[in-house]
């Protein structure tokens, strides 16, 4: 997928998120916000995993430490959804391990107040 291609379907979720968010507004749960993500990211016709399992590589082997993507979308953009009142740098460092396969892009959504695009 091209650059442009990618920054497309970025906009796309962006765009499904903050319809999600003004449709229920803020002080849900985390997970209310990322079932109706998936369901209006499907409704669209993307591809969407959630809570998908994310290993570490340590000395070459691949090891499961419990981490979870959020969402998948096209197997390209991950994720990661924030019900909160504000980001704080360690959750930003957090989805920096996440994105670390420069194959994919990663989107945080803090589905209270903003989205950020990382």
């Amino acid at each position: 997928m091209s650059r442009e291609e990618a920054n497309r379907l970025s906009n796309r979720i962006i765009g499904a998120a903050i319809a999600v968010h003004r449709e229920l507004g803020p002080g849900l749960l985390e997970s209310a916000y990322e079932v109706c993500l998936k369901y209006e990211l499907s409704r669209q016709g993307l591809q969407v995993e959630s809570q998908v399992p994310q290993s570490v590589t340590y000395r070459g082997i691949s090891l499961d430490c419990g981490y979870r993507l959020d969402l998948l979308v096209e197997d390209l953009v991950i994720v990661e959804l924030k019900a909160v009142e504000g980001l704080l740098l360690t959750q930003l460092k957090a989805l920096s391990l996440q994105s670390r396969d420069e194959s994919k892009v990663a989107l945080l959504s803090a589905v209270c107040y903003n989205i950020i695009m990382i």
